[in-house]
């Protein structure tokens, strides 16, 4: 078990009350998971026999919220001032029917162990008494924690039935994990894979989200597709027999192969029957802690920036920063490829950008994955590490108003004109604001 911590605290405090009010009450699900295999977890619920009014009773109206009740579930806030979050305590409970495949149409308060089989996974499915540090196991996690399995709970077309987002939370949880998929649960996956379309595309992408910024991204690409699912969620990616993507598209600088199925002894994962191009998937391990839109932007490289990844982020419902950021990075993927070459000012134009960084990640990452000449890389590196902000952003000689004021009427014009002063400026050809003014006479002298 890990340390103690304020959120761990205040979990224990909510059971230690719960019990002394004669109910039962456990943590349970992933917060247990995680402090048997050591890690501190991010969130900490809990389950009772308590009813949920009976804890908003417990717990007081203004300290808790009724988030869930007709789910069983209360939100219970920390004190004032105190440093944990809110945790969430849940009624023991069994669902009924899942007639939208998202959510059951109604549930029955219950048992431990009847709480434990409408759970998703084993590992996720145990419970664990603070008071007298004992983990309850109704459903064979800890044997399946040892072993490094995710095996869903019972029959598990009846839990994909019951969520069909569990699908790619089984994708999840093997990658980030490390584990291995159980192989009665990945043919589930398969034979349902199609169905994911019934899930919000906002669930959708939060998956994705959490699998791309882990370590283990690209197994996760890589069991998605093995199971079906990328087929689904990304048919833009699709490989043909050909080795290019769908569409006949290859990006810049880009070459498409299958990779080779890598199973390690043991491993319970069957052998990938479909490939993403092995240079995204070697892009994609080579990431260091990016962000969701520098992967993303990554898994997508390969396709035209617009429509295609335009219209991919459109269609998950990604924000409109994620989507200009994903957009942006995959339409200019190769700015930097020639960089020693670029004039000074296409080169500060670039590196100014608000996502130079991920651009320069996605280079690098790319040319190591091809074998390709570093030296643009290294290249504008070397000129960052000498080159002030201040140098590669300076501020603006003149603005549209002086523009205004030698005559010219605001149009189409008036950015052409500042762009050339702009460009000027940053070749270092003109450095203050009466030569601005100079070029600005000339360049409408001329027109």
């Amino acid at each position: 078990m890990t340390t103690s911590s304020p959120q761990r605290e205040f979990a224990i405090e909510i059971v230690r009350k719960l019990r002394a009010a004669g109910y039962e009450a456990l943590m349970a699900g992933g917060c247990v998971r995680d402090l048997l295999l050591g890690r501190e977890p991010k969130d900490y619920d809990v389950a009772t026999t308590a009813r949920p009014e009976q804890v908003r009773t417990l717990f007081g109206h203004g300290r808790t919220l009724a988030v869930g009740a007709s789910f069983g579930v209360i939100v219970v806030l920390p004190p004032r001032g105190s440093a944990a979050g809110q945790v969430e305590v849940a009624t023991f409970r069994t669902e009924g029917p899942y007639l939208d495949g998202r959510r059951p149409e109604s549930v029955a308060f219950c048992t431990p162990e009847e709480d434990a089989q409408r759970r998703d996974f084993t590992i996720n499915g145990m419970f664990y008494d603070p008071i007298e540090a004992r983990v309850l196991d109704f459903v064979g996690g800890e044997a399946d924690l040892a072993a490094r399995v995710i095996r869903a709970i019972g029959d598990p077309h009846d839990r994909v039935r019951e969520d069909k987002l569990r699908m790619l939370r089984a994708v999840r949880f093997t990658a980030t994990l490390d584990f291995a998929l159980d192989e009665v649960t990945a043919a589930a996956v398969r034979e349902m894979a199609e169905q994911i379309t019934i899930v919000s595309h906002e669930r959708i992408a939060q998956e994705l989200r959490r699998m791309l910024i882990d370590v283990h991204r690209r197994r996760a690409v890589e069991l998605c597709e093995d199971v079906g699912l990328l087929a689904v969620i990304l048919p833009e990616l699709a490989v043909e027999s050909s080795g290019f993507p769908s569409g006949g598209h290859e990006s810049p600088g880009s070459s498409i192969a299958f990779s080779s199925a890598i199973q390690k002894p043991g491993d319970l994962r069957p052998p990938l029957r479909k490939r993403t191009g092995e240079l995204t998937l070697v892009m994609l391990s080579l990431l260091e802690a990016p962000s969701f839109e520098l992967a993303f932007a990554a898994l997508l490289h390969a396709l035209p920036s617009k429509p295609t990844v335009y219209d991919i982020c459109r269609r998950l419902k990604l924000s409109n920063d994620e989507t200009d950021r994903i957009v942006w990075l995959v339409s200019r993927q190769n700015d930097l490829a020639e960089a020693p070459s670029l004039s000074l000012a296409r080169l500060k134009r670039t590196l100014s950008h608000p996502y130079r960084d991920d651009l320069l990640s996605l280079l690098r990452v790319k040319r190591l994955a091809t074998g390709d000449d570093m030296r643009p890389v290294l290249f504008v590196d070397e000129y960052l590490s000498r080159t002030p902000q201040l140098v590669i952003d300076p501020p603006p000689l003149i603005t549209g108003d002086d523009l205004k004021q030698l005559g010219l009427k605001p149009g189409p014009d008036f950015k052409t004109l500042l762009d050339t002063i702009r460009d000027a400026q940053l070749n270092d050809q003109i450095t203050t604001r009466d030569q601005a003014l100079a070029l600005a006479s000339t360049s409408l002298a001329q027109d």
